[in-house]
């Protein structure tokens, strides 16, 4: 299923990618920089037990609205309008932190995601767009994230609290380089110091982890240590199709294991199946 929101950096076209990706084997999955959710969206819910975080507060609060109070924040959002005053009094309302309920901030936040251009929040995007086509997405995901636990931590934190060797960490991390452009959505911005953060975190711990980068050398050289898997992959670049068609943007899946297990082991049952129907065969025929 799709996301019920846009949002920087989001794996829509990677997330295809990242799933098929997962070990086979885990109880827990958690989502450490969740953003617009479109992993956890697209994957199997499964039996396994899921967690959602985001450092960024506005964003978990929207999440949680939509986990638990969908028809308040629809009927907040039923009559908003699709103007660069509307859009300004809310960028303004939230940046002021003026008191208000969960609801009514998350109606302001989601409008912002909704109205600014490139889901970037800094700027009215002056395209139509109807708020009512998003109603079924709201609803929608509020069934999904019924069961999901939704965490505003600090990504190290986060890890230490649910951390198990049947854990798997997906983490998509503001992108090397880009890290100023985070602190345009209400985050204090991703340092250097982060990334060799994070991946001290990775490395210790003791679940597994998937994690998605831009192809950067700093990057490669990060987590050029042994064990750890790096394979490039490439998706559309959404930001040049417009004058560069077909235009594609390099990144990095990194892990802690196999990340071809599951392919591996579905050629494993087709062999087997084939094997099994042979020797079928040869039973049958040996019967006239």
């Amino acid at each position: 299923m799709n996301s019920f929101m846009s949002w920087v950096g989001g794996k829509k076209a990677l997330r295809e990618e990242v799933v098929r990706r997962f070990p086979i084997y885990y109880e827990r999955y958690i989502e450490v920089f969740g953003g617009g959710g479109w992993v956890l969206f697209h994957k199997d819910p499964g039996n396994d037990f899921e967690v959602y975080n985001d450092f960024n507060s506005l964003l978990v609060n929207l999440y949680r609205c939509v986990r638990d109070k969908p028809e308040e924040l629809i009927a907040a959002l039923r009559y908003v309008l699709n103007s660069r005053e509307d859009f300004e009094r809310a960028r303004t309302a939230l940046a002021r932190d003026s008191p208000m309920d969960a609801v009514r901030k998350a109606a302001l936040f989601y409008q912002i995601i909704r109205y600014s251009y490139a889901s970037a929040l800094t700027s009215y995007g002056s395209q139509p767009h109807d708020m009512r086509a998003n109603f079924p997405l709201i609803e929608q995901a509020h069934r999904r994230l019924a069961r999901v636990v939704v965490e505003n931590k600090d990504f190290e934190k986060l890890v230490r609290q649910y951390d198990r060797p049947v854990s798997l960490f997906y983490c998509d991390p503001p992108y090397h380089a880009t890290e100023g452009y985070y602190q345009n959505i209400g985050e204090d911005g991703f340092t250097e110091k982060d990334h060799i953060r994070l991946r001290d975190t990775l490395l210790s711990m003791q679940g597994k982890f998937l994690l998605s980068y831009n192809d950067d050398e700093f990057i490669r050289e990060l987590y050029d240590a042994p064990g750890i898997r790096i394979e490039p992959v490439t998706r559309l670049n959404n930001i040049r199709q417009r004058y560069d068609p077909n235009c594609q943007f390099s990144e990095l899946l990194i892990a802690n294991y196999d990340m071809h297990e599951r392919e591996r082991a579905s050629v494993q049952l087709n062999l087997f199946d084939y094997e099994k129907e042979e020797d079928d065969d040869e039973i049958f025929e040996g019967t006239y």
